[in-house]
């Protein structure tokens, strides 16, 4: 058997953590088994897909690396493919026309909830042969089996059954011609040939409807496999106060893809202790019996400790072509400034984030024009003899090196008589504009012999401009 999954996002809003995993997943298992991963985009809803969402599940999709080897397919590209299955439904009768009134179905929902019976529709139409006229409006039921069971092995779960009788003749087509999900879902799984269905826990109860009508349309049922919720550190439903917003704020907030989805499939699967994996020993590893029947809970503190190792395990090279579009986004211009693979070289251990790092990069290409007041208050009132002596000896400076530069610091602390932890806070405000950075000596290497010196008398003059009293009022 060849081995085929899909991932099927409804665009109806941005991609999700939880929606991730699952496409995680799908993508693995399809991997892992030679096999291929369809990516269909389930449209029928039209009043709520929207053209934006659906290029955000395509962005999400490629910046996540998750290649498809099929689609996308688009469900409102098939409408002539189910209109063909409903009408040979219909003809074989494992479907009927549905005329009932909207009033009709509320008064039945209201008898049936007050006789402490489950409300579903009683399949009045089924056998009811009274004479429509064309113009009339109606639905499509399909003909759900009333006896026996229905039972499936879910590779998570194990085996699950549903009395057939607690089911009712679901809705396939609606009135407006529109058809439902778990109607397409089962056409469009028929006919790409889908061997396994890997999605949320909540669908749990849509397999055995789809499974119904896969058998009644004579298609093969496919393996399925449902995957538990991702809550809250507090336990409940994901929510954006927990970190739920879309895949792609999280490459906005400084996330690379790489933790993203070494996080994922640790969020609810494992391998014995092993915490980091490359894609290949995923593909090697994964198992799907392996996932864990229980929720899983999202832990933002987790997420950044994998993004910082990311940060500095992968190259600095590609940390540098990812932090490109953070500098962009703060309007920093790297033209006039360090090669930026310096600054991840010395930046990386520092930063959970490449928007973190971005921030960082600032005063090594952008000259700030204000100091934090507290800061300046707390480290420059008193630094004009430290800088003034700094100045001269950088001015004087042959060979500017890390080495050299911690050189003549430790000088200056030595003849002024002042610890190093105190001289390097005060360069540090003077050439940063901030209190913190890397270690002094490599700040000022890094920023350069003329932005040093600049940013030194930048400070002298600040501190000139505001004297002893100025600065208590800070």
């Amino acid at each position: 058997m060849k081995i085929k999954t899909r991932f099927a996002p409804s665009p109806t809003g941005y991609l999700h953590i939880g929606s991730v995993r699952t496409a995680l997943y799908s993508w693995l298992f399809a991997c892992k088994k030679k096999g291929k991963f369809v990516l269909r985009v389930e449209d029928s809803d039209s009043e709520r897909s929207t053209k934006l969402a659906i290029e955000a599940i395509i962005e999400s999709m490629n910046w996540l690396n998750l290649s498809w080897d099929e689609g996308p397919y688009f469900q409102t590209k098939r409408l002539n493919r189910y209109n063909m299955i409903i009408n040979d439904m219909l003809h074989k009768k494992i479907a009927y026309k549905c005329y009932c009134s909207k009033e009709r179905l509320r008064n039945l929902r209201k008898l049936q909830i007050a006789q402490g019976k489950k409300p579903k529709y009683d399949g009045f139409c089924k056998n009811n042969y009274e004479h429509h006229t064309n113009d009339e409006p109606y639905v499509v039921r399909f003909s759900n089996p009333q006896t026996g069971s229905i039972v499936f092995n879910d590779l998570i779960r194990g085996s699950i059954e549903f009395k057939n009788k607690e089911m009712d003749d679901l809705i396939i087509r609606r009135t407006d011609g529109s058809y439902t999900y778990n109607f397409c879902v089962v056409v469009d799984d028929f006919d790409m040939k889908i061997t396994h269905v890997i999605r949320g826990e909540d669908h749990i109860n849509n397999t055995p409807r789809q499974i119904n009508i896969l058998k009644a349309i004579g298609a093969p049922v496919p393996y399925y496999a449902h995957v538990s919720m991702i809550l809250g550190n507090d336990g409940k439903k994901l929510s954006k106060r927990h970190g739920a917003v879309g895949i792609m704020q999280y490459r906005d907030d400084g996330f690379l893809p790489e933790a993203l989805i070494n996080y994922l499939i640790r969020l609810g699967w494992s391998y014995g202790d092993q915490e980091i994996f490359s894609i290949e020993e995923m593909k090697k590893k994964f198992n799907i019996k392996a996932i864990n029947k229980s929720a899983s809970i999202f832990d933002i503190k987790k997420l950044l400790w994998f993004n910082q190792y990311y940060i500095n395990k992968l190259p600095a090279e590609y940390i540098a072509n990812n932090l490109i579009w953070h500098l962009n986004n703060q309007g920093i211009d790297t033209k006039n400034g360090p090669l930026l693979i310096d600054l991840v070289k010395i930046l990386s251990k520092r930063c959970k984030t490449l928007k973190e790092m971005a921030a960082n990069c600032c005063y090594f290409y952008n000259d700030f024009i204000e100091f934090d007041k507290n800061i300046a208050k707390k480290y420059l009132c008193s630094a004009t003899q430290t800088l003034h002596k700094m100045r001269q000896k950088l001015i004087s400076l042959n060979e500017w090196t890390p080495d050299s530069l911690n050189l003549i610091i430790k000088k200056t602390a030595d003849e002024l008589k002042i610890s190093m932890e105190n001289i390097c806070m005060q360069l540090r405000v003077a050439v940063t504009g901030i209190s913190s950075s890397p270690a002094i000596n490599i700040t000022i290497y890094t920023l350069g012999k003329l932005r040093s010196l600049a940013h030194i008398e930048q400070a002298l003059n600040f501190i000139n401009c505001h004297s002893s009293k100025e600065f208590t009022k800070y």
